[in-house]
C-alpha cells in the first residue's frame, strides 16, 4: 500500500513580494480584488512579453484553471522568457528544469538516499516539488523521463519506492519545445499531452514590438527588475474564485456535444478525451472571471476550442491529402465550431 507523505520545504529561497502584494495576503477576495490581482500579473508579465497579450492571457488562464501549458514554436521568439515572467510574479517556489537527453526520472521526482547514521532510506524531493515548474525544452528527453511527469501533472504527487509524495499547491507545469527540430528529440506522447489544459504558439512580434525589445534590452534584462505581485496563497484564492463561476447546464451540454463531434469527425482520428472535456470548462470558467463575468457564455468556450482541443487531436492521415495534421485538426475545429448547435439564452 502507497504511504502518503506531505512535501518538506524546498530549497527554493522565495523572493519578497511587494507592499502591494503583501498588504491583501489576509483580505478575503472579493471581485475587485480579484480583478485587481489579475491586472497586477498581466501588466508585470507584459513589462517583459512585448506585444503578445493572448499567450499572456494563456499564461494566466492555465494558472488559474489548475492546469498545465505547453509553449510550442521556433527558438527565440520568447517561450522561456514567458514561463520565466510568470513565474516572477508569484511569490512561491519556482524551479526550472532543463530537460536533455541524460536526464533521468530520479532527476525530476526524486530518489532515496541511504542514511548511514539513521540506518535507513530517506527521500530527498526531485526539481518537480515546487509551485511553477518550467520544463524547458521537454520533448529533448528520453519518454522514460516524460512519464515521470504524468503523475505529477494529474494527481499532483509522486511515487517513489511505494511512498506518495504530495506536490505543493498551487502546482503548474510550464512547458516549452520546438515543433520542427527533430534531430535528439523525442515526440510527446499522447497522454503526455493530454495533461497540458493549453497549448499555445508565440509568434513572431511584429516589427514596432521589435524595434522596443532592441531598444530597451541592449544592455538590462527586465526580468531582472520583475518582483511577485501576488503570493502562493493569494493564487490558491483567486482558484478558488474562479471555480465559482457559474455554468448553465446547457453550456455543459454544450461543451460535451463540442468534445464528442471530435470524436466523431471523419477527418480525426483521436478525440478529445473526457479530461478535455471537464478543462475546457475549467479554462472558460477562468477566462469569464477575467472579464469580470460570474457567468460562462457559449464564446468562452469557442474561444479556448483550439488551445485545449488541437494538441490532443490526431488527424486522419487519409484526410491530410498532403497537408499538416495540424491543420486538418485547425479545419475540423472551425468546422466543429460552426456546425455545433450553440445554446440560446432563456428568457426569463
Amino acid at each position: 500500500m502507497d504511504e502518503t507523505v506531505l512535501p518538506g520545504t524546498t530549497t527554493r529561497s522565495r523572493r519578497p513580494a511587494t507592499e502591494h502584494g503583501r498588504a491583501g495576503i489576509d483580505e478575503p477576495l472579493t471581485s475587485e480584488s480579484f480583478a485587481r490581482l489579475t491586472h497586477d500579473i498581466v501588466a508585470s508579465i507584459s513589462r517583459v512579453i512585448d506585444g503578445k497579450p493572448d499567450a499572456v492571457r494563456s499564461a494566466l488562464i492555465a494558472l488559474l484553471a489548475e492546469g498545465h501549458l505547453l509553449i510550442e514554436d521556433v527558438p527565440g521568439v520568447g517561450k522561456t522568457v514567458l514561463a520565466r515572467a510568470l513565474a516572477a510574479t508569484v511569490d512561491a517556489d519556482v524551479r526550472r528544469i532543463q530537460f536533455t537527453p541524460d536526464l533521468l526520472p530520479g532527476d525530476i521526482t526524486g530518489v532515496s538516499v541511504f542514511n548511514p547514521v539513521q540506518r535507513q532510506f530517506e527521500f530527498t524531493p526531485g526539481a518537480v516539488f515546487a509551485h511553477i515548474v518550467i520544463a524547458d525544452e521537454i520533448n529533448r528527453s528520453s519518454p522514460k523521463t516524460q512519464s515521470s511527469l504524468l503523475e505529477a501533472m494529474e494527481e499532483r504527487q509522486v511515487t517513489v519506492d511505494g511512498r506518495t509524495h504530495v506536490l505543493p499547491s498551487p502546482f503548474l507545469v510550464v512547458a516549452t519545445q520546438n515543433p520542427f527540430e527533430m534531430e535528439g528529440t523525442y515526440a510527446l506522447p499522447e497522454a503526455q499531452r493530454d495533461r497540458f489544459l493549453l497549448r499555445i504558439s508565440m509568434g513572431y512580434p511584429d516589427s514596432a514590438a521589435e524595434a522596443l525589445m532592441l531598444r530597451q534590452r541592449d544592455t538590462v534584462n527586465p526580468l531582472d527588475a520583475l518582483v511577485p505581485v501576488v503570493t502562493a496563497r493569494q493564487v490558491t484564492a483567486m482558484i478558488a474564485w474562479a471555480r465559482g463561476v457559474h455554468v448553465a447546464p446547457a453550456l455543459e451540454d454544450y461543451a460535451v456535444a463540442l468534445a464528442q463531434a471530435t470524436r466523431s469527425h471523419p477527418d480525426i482520428r483521436l478525440g478529445a478525451s473526457p479530461r478535455a472535456t471537464l478543462q475546457l470548462v475549467r479554462a472558460a470558467k477562468v477566462r469569464a472571471a477575467l472579464d469580470g463575468r460570474a457567468y460562462v457564455i457559449p464564446d468562452d468556450l469557442t474561444a479556448l476550442l483550439a488551445p485545449v482541443f488541437a494538441h490532443r487531436l490526431i488527424a486522419n492521415r487519409s484526410a491530410a491529402g498532403g497537408r499538416a495534421g495540424a491543420v486538418v485538426v485547425a479545419d475540423a475545429l472551425e468546422r466543429i465550431a460552426a456546425s455545433v448547435r450553440v445554446p440560446l439564452a432563456q428568457r426569463a
